[in-house]
């Protein structure tokens, strides 16, 4: 069961100018910043809220490190902007599993590692009406990351 949005994936052609804009126009903070080489990204999660599940919401603005990552050539196409929506759970294997007996694509056929240790797989868009939707299960809070 999807609990929360876990995040909104912002996709920036600057991670350090983007996030300059989000510390000053806001008042967000950095939680955590990563380089996910699988993904081509370098990412900062910046906290919005705690959840009643005990997770948070976040922004993760997404800096593509190769010019063949998925977010490199969605900025080609799209400009920067709003990349993906991610939706929270505590079973995202069952969850995709349901979702794909609903007729959706899922996009990988076993979650793969996201920010954070979580555990992710995508939605595709044309399914989900236009939006590219993440399902993630965070890591337990015990885990390093």
């Amino acid at each position: 069961m999807l609990t929360r949005i876990d995040h909104i994936g912002i996709a920036c052609r600057n991670l350090d100018e983007t996030v300059k804009f989000y510390e000053e126009t806001y008042g967000f903070t950095v939680f955590h910043s990563e380089v996910n080489e699988e993904q081509g990204v370098r990412e900062a999660m910046l906290k919005i809220n705690e959840t009643s599940d005990g997770g948070a919401s976040y922004l993760q603005l997404l800096e593509p490190i190769r010019e063949d990552s998925t977010v490199a050539k969605w900025l080609e196409k799209n400009g920067e902007g709003v990349h993906h929506i991610a939706f929270g759970t505590a079973d995202v294997d069952g969850d995709a599993d349901a979702i794909r007996g609903k007729g959706v694509r899922v996009l990988y056929d076993e979650p793969r590692r996201g920010s954070m240790g979580s555990r992710i797989t995508f939605l595709h868009p044309k399914d989900c009406h236009g939006v590219l939707t993440e399902l993630v299960t965070s890591a337990p809070a015990d885990a390093e990351h």
